[in-house]
């Protein structure tokens, strides 16, 4: 069995995997933690949206 995974969907899973490092390591209050990984969840996720725009405006 193999996974095959779109360039998006495999953006999806390591800004997930990074949002929960960065949040772990960055912040010191459980609280904090969740609030700053899910900063960093947002801004990888809109990274790969404006970076995915811009190869499209490029392109044409």
């Amino acid at each position: 069995m193999t996974v095959q995974l779109t360039h998006f969907s495999a953006a999806l899973v390591f800004a997930i995997a990074a949002s929960i490092v960065f949040g772990i390591t960055h912040r010191d209050t459980a609280r904090d933690m969740v609030r700053y990984g899910l900063y960093c969840f947002a801004m990888f996720i809109g990274g790969v949206i404006v970076a995915g725009w811009a190869m499209w405006l490029v392109r044409r």
